[in-house]
């Protein structure tokens, strides 16, 4: 009995050791991981007034940006890294946009898309040299908005809007004597208003009289519209932003004013203006790369794609919204070329991306085949648009 029991124990442990031979060769099964979890997230920021006097802006580039975010990320992501935006309010001041800055520095932002206006991102932008951060404004049209190497713009410059209004004005024959209503501390109006004025002279227009306000007093035009009018302006050009816009059009109807009205890109969206009076606006002509109503079939298939993600709502349809979602698609395009991955810093992502912006070119909502130049500006065309029965219509 003793012997049998030890020859039992004896194959006990063989088959014990067969086991573990068996189990040693045998692979274990691989651990079902999600490919966007592999490739990563790429972490985009984005600043801009959210709230204040120029929240209409901020906001438009919010929803346009997040909308192209979630197709991305649909389609597959950039490089099967998903898209994180992640949104700041600066409330058009500088010192909030730095700040801002910093909050998404510290979230990581490897990418910045803003900021929204330009006296905030003429700030930010030094920070974005001074950390070697990669920049692409989608609206900031001070020259100085871009200053670094390290930033680009989608959207003209205040150079180029003001030298391309006087253009149109002068060669569509719209008028002789021009009046202007301009900011004179806000980098955008002014800028826009000097190439204007150099423009005009240029092109044989004459200005009657240029009528600056500041912030501190953006609430009465009345001193600013009779001087225009004494002077006997067929047109004012207004180089401003839709809100200050609308008080002017609403005072000029008051003060008996008859004349043209002809702005930029800041005068898309004076049909959203809460509480204005829009048949107003009726007539007034600007300059800007998107029109909700056009044809074609990229803005069609952005104003769909829009309306369906925000249940219809028009509020920030505007071309700033447009310019975000070309933003975020220039950058799709520039990190695929540049080979972009998740877990490189800010400054590797930087280093890529600058070179190859001279080398992409994107079929955006607001311009076919943009391409960029090596000082950050994009190359394409102005629209010129009129506002008719509410809605804006292009011009010959």
């Amino acid at each position: 009995m003793k012997h049998l029991r030890k020859v039992l124990a004896l194959l006990l442990v063989a088959a014990l050791c067969l086991c573990c031979f068996a189990a040693c060769g045998e692979k274990k099964p691989t651990e079902p991981t999600e490919p966007a979890d592999e490739a990563g997230t790429l972490k985009i920021g984005v600043i801009g007034p959210m709230t204040g006097g120029a929240a209409l802006y901020g906001n438009a580039v919010k929803y346009g940006a997040q909308l192209a975010a979630k197709e991305i990320n649909a389609a597959g992501g950039i490089n099967g890294m998903q898209v994180e935006v992640n949104v700041q309010d600066d409330t058009h001041d500088a010192e909030k946009s730095v700040n801002a800055y910093n909050t998404l520095k510290d979230w990581g932002m490897q990418i910045l898309v803003g900021t929204v206006t330009s006296t905030p991102c003429i700030a930010v932008q030094a920070l974005c040299e001074q950390d070697n951060m990669f920049l692409l404004t989608p609206s900031a049209t001070a020259v100085e908005s871009i200053a670094s190497p390290t930033a680009f713009r989608i959207c003209f410059s205040d150079p180029n809007q003001g030298i391309a209004s006087a253009d149109y004005i002068a060669s569509k024959g719209l008028a002789t004597k021009i009046g202007v209503i301009y900011n004179s501390q806000d980098a955008y109006s002014s800028g826009i208003y000097a190439k204007f004025a150099d423009e005009a002279a240029a092109k044989g227009l004459e200005i009657v009289a240029a009528e600056a306000f500041t912030e501190d007093a953006k609430q009465d035009f009345s001193v600013q519209l009779q001087k225009i009018k004494s002077a006997g302006a067929e047109l004012v050009f207004l180089p401003i932003y839709a809100t200050e816009a609308a008080l002017i059009l609403s005072q000029a109807a008051s003060a008996g004013l008859d004349a043209k009205f002809f702005g930029c890109d800041g005068l898309d969206g004076v049909l959203n203006v809460e509480n204005f009076d829009t048949t107003l606006a009726e007539g007034v002509m600007l300059l800007t790369p998107f029109a909700k109503d056009a044809s074609d079939e990229a803005t069609q298939n952005f104003v769909k794609a829009y309306l369906a993600e925000y249940n219809n709502d028009e509020t920030y349809l505007i071309q700033f919204a447009a310019d975000a979602y070309d933003c975020l698609y220039a950058v799709k395009a520039a990190a695929e070329k540049a080979d972009i991955k998740a877990d490189m810093s800010a400054s590797e992502i930087c280093d890529l991306l600058v070179p190859v912006m001279a080398e992409i070119s994107i079929d955006g909502v607001t311009g076919a085949g943009i391409t960029w130049s090596a000082d950050g500006e994009p190359n394409k065309e102005p629209k010129g648009v009129i506002i008719e029965d509410g809605a804006y219509k292009a011009m010959d």
